[in-house]
């Protein structure tokens, strides 16, 4: 006998889980490889963009036709939001602690959540602007920190992300089409930007294998499964599995290189954290079934 068909929601669900736990290992991996930011940007991208055209020749050998890559408008719209949103992650990155670009980028589903208000005419529930304001209270004890630390500019770069990635996954959303391989393909701007302030001087990076296992593995894997929840999950929705990253990356950077958040982002993260939790939880017990919509 079949197993049941997962049903759209629950599809959509276990994408952005897989994705959320990928893009977990994507800052420690770039701190192991060791190079300058424009090197990792470039590598780390012209990776993704390769392993991303063989897979679509194996598509088109498979199945015989091309699969869709860039749907319309849309599709150009969401891909240069992801391209920029790789550029300003990076140099987030590099220009601040992990714990603050994690818990700021963690504000992505708020952004959403407002995004999908103004322009998808989705109008959020009471309880999700509470939690926006919940965590514009954690963002504003980090992004002071940040200040204290001279991190201003790093930080900006997270929040800036945040905002960029909502942008994206609400694009998605409106669409509804297949955005599985339009992050990955947008890839190429950064990758094309990276190596070209890279090259004069030449690549800088001392363990080159762990970017390109990230660029060639972790980032299509999670940027595909992040790209297509939206035609099954709300922007919210998608925004919140972004959280594993939020959790599990500061640990691993602990783990491999001991570096501990100060008490300030730990307090500032902690409020983001238990908030997108509570508001998690408030979704799961009011609207258990999401109605279902399915996708068209």
């Amino acid at each position: 006998m079949p197993l049941p068909l997962l049903s759209d929601h629950r599809k959509g669900l276990l994408l952005t889980a897989i994705g959320g736990l990928a893009l977990s290992m994507d800052i420690p991996l770039v701190r192991l490889a060791h190079g300058d930011m424009w090197s990792i940007l470039g590598v780390r991208s012209i990776t993704t963009v390769a392993v991303t055209l063989i897979i679509v020749c194996m598509l088109r050998c498979v199945r015989g036709n091309w699969p869709a890559l860039v749907p319309g408008r849309h599709g150009l719209a969401a891909g240069f939001l992801y391209g920029v949103s790789t550029l300003t992650f990076l140099l987030a990155v590099f220009h601040t602690t992990t714990a603050n670009v994690v818990f700021i980028v963690a504000f992505n589903p708020m952004f959403g959540a407002l995004l999908s208000w103004i322009f998808l005419r989705e109008r959020p529930p009471a309880a999700t602007l509470m939690t926006m304001l919940v965590m514009i209270l954690g963002v504003g004890l980090i992004v002071q920190d940040g200040l204290a630390g001279g991190h201003a500019f790093g930080d900006a770069m997270a929040l800036l992300t945040a905002l960029v990635l909502a942008g994206a996954i609400t694009i998605g959303r409106a669409s509804r089409r297949d955005m599985g391989f339009v992050p990955l393909l947008a890839a190429a701007f950064p990758a094309a930007l990276g190596l070209a302030n890279a090259m004069p001087a030449g690549l800088s990076i001392e363990h080159p294998a762990w970017i390109i296992f990230n660029g060639a593995f972790l980032m299509p894997v999670a940027f595909w499964c992040l790209a297509t929840g939206p035609r099954y999950l709300s922007a919210p929705e998608v925004g919140m599995f972004y959280l594993l990253e939020t959790i599990l990356a500061p640990i691993f950077i602990w783990l491999i290189f001991s570096e501990a958040p100060t008490a300030m982002t730990l307090a500032g993260g902690a409020i983001l954290v238990c908030a997108i939790m509570a508001h998690s939880l408030w979704m799961a017990r009011t609207r258990p079934a999401l109605q279902q919509v399915p996708a068209h």
